[in-house]
């Protein structure tokens, strides 16, 4: 019966060894997630910033000339949001409807020590809808 015992050696130990594989795992996702999320929060930020000035856009009344007025308060938004200053920005108008685009690329360190880097492309385009599109157009 003890003979059994001492013959199974690989059983025993290695517990420090995987504990710190594991907080290691946990320490590296930690930090992936500590550097992404805040960007693409800003990022999903952006679209609602972004679809909210191009619905204001559409119901401006008066003399506003409504290009200028989605391109002032997108570019407040970037100002706010702090994005990269190579970042672009389109507004056209089709017909009743504005359009506004923005595309910018930003790095994001997924691992410690710049081991990798993520590119995030954010290229979105807001588009209006909803009632005040039906009622402009009709």
């Amino acid at each position: 019966m003890r003979k059994d015992f001492k013959e199974r050696t690989g059983e025993r130990g290695s517990a420090g060894v995987k504990f710190v594989i594991a907080l290691l795992v946990i320490g590296l996702t930690a930090n992936a997630g500590y550097n992404y999320i805040p960007v693409a929060y800003e990022a999903e930020s952006m679209k609602s910033e972004m679809s909210t000035a191009v619905l204001q856009g559409i119901a401006m009344p008066g003399k506003i000339n409504p290009v200028d007025n989605v391109k002032a308060r997108i570019q407040k938004a970037m100002q706010i949001a702090a994005l990269p200053q190579d970042a672009t920005l389109t507004v056209t108008q089709n017909g009743n409807a504005i359009n506004a685009r923005v595309a910018y690329v930003r790095e994001v360190s997924i691992l410690p020590f710049g081991i990798y880097r993520y590119r995030y492309v954010f290229d979105h385009t807001a588009t209006p809808t909803g009632f005040l599109l039906k009622q402009a157009g009709s």
